[in-house]
């Protein structure tokens, strides 16, 4: 870029596609003046991409009627194509004075917008100021990415529409620190997604796992490949993220060792229903105590039970009632589980199982009763008692668990799951 500090519309364009392939669509529609948006398509990574830009060289980017019907239509080819949509958000908000008609501007974007949701992969990428109605289009996105300086919010006269609260309350999946890196970070999630819902995400070739493994996921995933999703949100208990195993893209849902709180909840079921939308499997590392709320644990048992895509769950720390459930078993339709030798799997909090299935241990010396129990654990509610009652299906270490994983995903990869007809689920 020639302007760093402050690209224009245009120049933002020609840097998110690929050198010397951007085509400029309805270049001469206008209005009362020109349009404040650019709209085109091109290749990223040599993959066709829709695309547009807010130009705030015009009336400050302002949302009208002329730009809607630029946006109308580009979000009409993208879903004709099959292609993915990236918006360019920087705008000072709506032109006022067109009064009734730019609402109606508005709710056609946002109902095109719906249309696309779970048919091509669509990212906003907020520049500079994104308030208002606005904002909604911007966030009925699937990724949103806002730079450091950008303010995103729905109310107009908001004092935390920055970056930071963004990412906190869960409204950005990626904060950086300026237009380049938002360019970037576009591209980057893009080469891990497929074009539209029928079609398979790009195969790279395997670059074999990380050098120096240490933990989960890192045993598992490609080196250098995982793209972290919604880092800052609910990050104290769960973790997910985008990584290649063995050259394919793969969700993978991370649980802490710690009870999952409603954002940690939320971060997944959102995260995996996307991930089955596009038909990305899904590998669940588990290690949790279960959740803090009854209504976040039946959210994400819909989310999982609903997803017909691979699933895969490697439990290798505690996987705890309905986290067991929710994230690992089979009723919620898990198609392989593997866990560690050290893994523990119970129907509740294990100690408190302890002391419910071995009744002497309440009957011991206080001083004594948690030793007891613990050695309990140990001896009862271990890897290999559940895979003796069919709760899991192998057990892996640190050097066989990415290849386990991998033939998993093999066998996996021409699954065919018919589903009850029905509109969607009805929980959150």
């Amino acid at each position: 870029m020639s302007k760093e500090t402050n690209p224009s519309a245009r120049q933002v364009l020609t840097s998110f596609f690929d050198d010397g392939s951007f085509i400029e669509t309805d270049a001469y529609l206008k209005g009362e003046e020109a349009a404040e948006a650019i709209t085109g398509y091109g290749t990223v990574d040599g993959v066709s991409v829709y695309a547009f830009a807010q130009d705030a060289d015009v009336a400050g980017g302002a949302m009208s009627t002329i730009q809607s019907r630029k946006l109308s239509k580009l979000y009409t080819m993208a879903l004709k194509t099959g292609a993915p949509l990236v918006g360019f958000y920087d705008s000072v908000g709506g032109k006022l004075t067109q009064g009734c008609d730019l609402l109606s501007a508005y709710g056609d974007i946002l109902r095109k917008s719906t249309k696309l949701s779970g048919v091509v992969p669509r990212i906003s990428v907020v520049l500079g100021n994104c308030l208002g109605a606005g904002a909604l289009t911007a966030v009925s996105s699937d990724f949103v990415i806002v730079t450091e300086s950008a303010r995103l919010s729905v109310d107009v006269l908001a004092s935390d529409a920055d970056a930071d609260t963004n990412r906190k309350n869960g409204t950005a999946q990626f904060v950086v620190p300026d237009t380049a890196a938002a360019i970037a970070k576009a591209r980057d999630i893009l080469s891990y997604l497929p074009s539209n819902n029928l079609d398979a995400a790009p195969a790279f070739e395997s670059v074999g796992p990380y050098d120096a493994p240490d933990k989960f996921p890192k045993l598992i995933a490609d080196a250098d490949s995982l793209l972290c999703v919604s880092d800052g949100y609910g990050d104290r208990c769960v973790c997910t993220a985008f990584a290649r195993v063995d050259g394919r893209t793969v969700g993978f849902v991370v649980t802490k060792g710690t009870a999952i709180c409603h954002k940690g909840a939320k971060k997944i079921y959102r995260f995996v229903r996307f991930c089955d939308a596009f038909s990305i499997p899904v590998l669940t590392l588990v290690d949790t105590d279960g959740f803090r709320e009854l209504s976040d644990a039946s959210g994400v048992i819909a989310a999982y039970t609903d997803a017909t895509t691979a699933k895969i769950a490697v439990i290798y720390g505690k996987a705890v009632g309905a986290a067991y459930i929710a994230l690992a078993g089979s009723s919620s339709g898990s198609d392989a589980v593997f866990a560690t030798a050290d893994a523990i799997v119970s129907p509740v909090e294990p100690v408190a199982a302890a002391y419910l299935l071995d009744g002497a241990i309440a009957d011991l010396p206080a001083d004594r009763q948690r030793a007891a129990a613990d050695s309990f654990v140990r001896a009862n509610l271990t890897a290999v008692s559940a895979a003796e009652s069919g709760a899991i299906d192998d057990i892996v270490d640190q050097t066989t668990v990415r290849a386990r994983v991998i033939a998993a995903l093999d066998v996996l990869s021409t699954k065919r799951t018919a589903s009850i007809p029905k509109k969607h689920t009805t929980l959150l």
